[in-house]
């Protein structure tokens, strides 16, 4: 089944399920209906899924990426453009002519140290920090921020919901109220992908598209550990995570080790300012949806509403949700769901801090390998805190 007809497969069962929510209004739910419903959000959940795999199995298939390109005839050259330079350097290393090796130097800086990578070109850059936001989770729901340089830098922050004007009488002097603010750091750290062998006939075969197959292995390693650590990071030697720096809105009662109830969802709601949820929204691991996808109100209804399309988030007590694998799984003392206006959490990017390393050395040539390794600076921080609350579960 391609991914069309997949698609529309989830709007047909989508369809479904909320046509059965609003014909039954407020009116108590049936058990039979309730388990429609629940196989319906089931079967979707597992097109999704599906879609999800296809999609990136599709954008991992290399692409000929010389296929558009010149071909050189009789005296005239091909232009060496920055992508093409970059792609001479994957392949090649040092082994190219003395005009490709200025092209080279040209379109990546080798002012850095060896091991610290060579900085890659303006639309490299890009394609990192494209790479690093479709991989999703906090990324998606972020705030980000360039910055020129890595340096250490603090946010004012202040929390005035608990700030109100008053009454005055005619010529009656105002009182005052002062405004308190506080700091968040925004440190930077340098990401790296750690080296990985790939070997030399696939790098030199023109059929692929190289600059594409690397930087898929190398980003995808480095938007792994960044998600982590925006999620969970501890703040030392890491950035801080939405979840460490989050407080706690709800624990579930001793027995919720493993589950969340319709009311633990709506004290969760109501934990978080009114003036932040207006931007507010639900994030979870996948397995927590498949528990909370499950629940009712007191009448049987359904509190989460699936979407009729696939790149659409699905909602929960109204509100969209994110999914996360780095929030926790559901287990005792875990702080599973976060709920807020998870923008507030701000993830720092350097500009130009990009860049690649080809390895030619001997670890890697006497296995007909070619090593190579990416870094990238970045760091984030919940800069405001009150815009977001945790569900924990019970301790027992």
């Amino acid at each position: 089944m391609n991914i069309q007809a997949l698609r529309e497969k989830i709007q047909n069962l989508a369809t479904q399920a909320n046509n059965l929510i609003a014909n039954k209004g407020d009116s108590t739910w049936t058990k039979e209906e309730q388990s429609q419903f629940d196989g319906w959000a089931d079967e979707i959940a597992q097109l999704k899924n599906q879609i999800a795999a296809v999609e990136k199995m599709r954008s991992l298939e290399a692409e000929n990426f010389f296929a558009d390109k010149p071909k050189k005839q009789g005296a005239e050259e091909v232009e060496i453009t920055d992508l093409v330079a970059v792609a001479l350097y994957l392949r090649n290393g040092t082994n190219v002519t003395a005009e490709q090796a200025a092209a080279i130097r040209n379109a990546m800086s080798t002012t850095t140290p060896s091991e610290g990578g060579y900085t890659v070109p303006a639309e490299i850059a890009a394609m990192v920090i494209d790479k690093l936001k479709a991989y999703g989770g906090m990324r998606a729901v972020a705030e980000i921020i360039p910055t020129e340089s890595g340096g250490a830098l603090n946010f004012p922050t202040s929390d005035g919901t608990g700030e109100e004007g008053e009454i005055v009488g005619e010529n009656a002097a105002t009182t005052g109220q002062d405004i308190t603010f506080g700091t968040a750091p925004l440190a930077t750290y340098k990401y790296s992908s750690k080296k990985i062998a790939l070997p030399v006939e696939l790098i030199m075969d023109s059929a692929i598209d190289v600059i594409a197959f690397v930087l898929n292995r190398l980003v995808t390693r480095i938007a792994r550990i960044q998600n982590r650590h925006f999620t969970t990071g501890t703040g030392t030697g890491q950035p801080f995570g939405i979840v460490t720096q989050a407080g706690t809105g709800k624990i579930g009662a001793t027995g919720q080790t493993l589950s969340v109830l319709y009311d633990d969802l709506v004290d969760l709601k109501h934990s978080v300012n009114r003036a932040y949820r207006a931007n507010a929204r639900f994030m979870m691991n996948d397995m927590s949806v498949a528990v909370v996808s499950k629940l009712k109100d007191t009448t049987g209804r359904p509190i989460w509403v699936p979407s009729v399309t696939s790149d659409v988030p699905d909602t929960l007590l109204g509100f969209k949700v994110e999914i996360n694998d780095d929030v926790a799984v559901m287990a005792a003392s875990a702080k599973s769901i976060v709920f807020g206006d998870l923008s507030k959490y701000a993830i720092r990017d350097v500009k130009n801090s990009a860049s690649l390393r080809r390895f030619d050395d001997s670890a890697f040539a006497l296995n007909g390998q070619v090593g190579f390794c990416g870094w990238q600076r970045s760091g984030g921080n919940l800069l405001d805190p009150a815009a977001v609350k945790v569900y924990q579960n019970s301790a027992t």
